[in-house]
């Protein structure tokens, strides 16, 4: 039987790098956001040109009534979510005494809430069946703080507490929950740095490059396996080595 998966932000640079490595061995639904249906379409269409049949779900993982809309979709359309990949996020940088509430808010509830909105109706189908893969997606940045993201720092450094508070209630249910700390990555939050402070940054990563999607991707096959079932509550950075601790 092919194990489901579903990945938040899925068509996003590093969702659609996880959705299509995971898409040879698992059925896997990209979710989106209603606004991004066009958009979502076309990189569905996209995906089948090369062979890759990919399912998409519109959910905007920032709201519970949406999401617990979604789950009940992806419920009744597939039994149940063997995988979840919690990768959706954002960014709203500005220092803390210039930041409006709302983009506080915005970050915490795309990054951290959203966590809670899309697994809490999924996870008792995982219970049932006896089996469950969660990864979640944090940064080098809830590791070791970044100037001008106390938002996104915090957000993100929640998502390990949540991870490991998890992996405790679910771990003798033959379910793991894991985090995933990637470093800078080249996708288009990076890409929207300035040049000389990216090339300032690839200065300081010891392996000398940026990631790539598929550096983050790779991590995630790992941790869903089913012979990873010994693996649960731990951070694995993939970071080039930025940060080490």
């Amino acid at each position: 039987m092919t194990r489901v998966a579903l990945v938040t932000g899925g068509i996003g640079g590093l969702g659609s790098a996880i959705a299509t490595r995971l898409a040879k061995d698992y059925r896997v639904v990209a979710n989106y956001l209603p606004s991004l249906e066009t958009e979502a379409k076309y990189w569905q269409a996209q995906q089948a040109k090369v062979g890759m049949q990919i399912d998409i779900v519109a959910g905007d993982v920032s709201d519970a009534a949406s999401c617990e809309q979604m789950a009940s979709h992806l419920l009744a359309t597939h039994g149940c979510i063997d995988v979840l990949i919690n990768n959706a996020g954002i960014t709203r940088d500005a220092t803390l005494r210039k930041m409006p509430a709302a983009d506080w808010q915005a970050v915490i509830d795309t990054n951290l809430s959203s966590l809670f909105y899309v697994t809490q109706p999924l996870i008792n189908a995982m219970i049932s069946a006896g089996f469950g893969r969660v990864v979640n997606i944090s940064s080098v940045n809830a590791q070791r703080g970044q100037f001008g993201q106390t938002n996104y720092s915090a957000a993100k450094a929640g998502v390990h507490g949540f991870t490991k508070a998890l992996a405790q209630e679910v771990a003798a249910k033959g379910i793991t929950v894991n985090t995933i700390s990637p470093g800078f990555i080249n996708t288009d939050m990076v890409a929207a740095i300035p040049d000389e402070l990216r090339e300032q940054i690839i200065t300081d990563i010891p392996v000398g490059r940026v990631g790539k999607p598929d550096d983050i991707a790779r991590a995630v096959e790992f941790l869903i396996a089913d012979d990873a079932d010994y693996i649960t509550g731990t951070e694995l950075s993939v970071n080039g080595g930025i940060f080490m601790h």
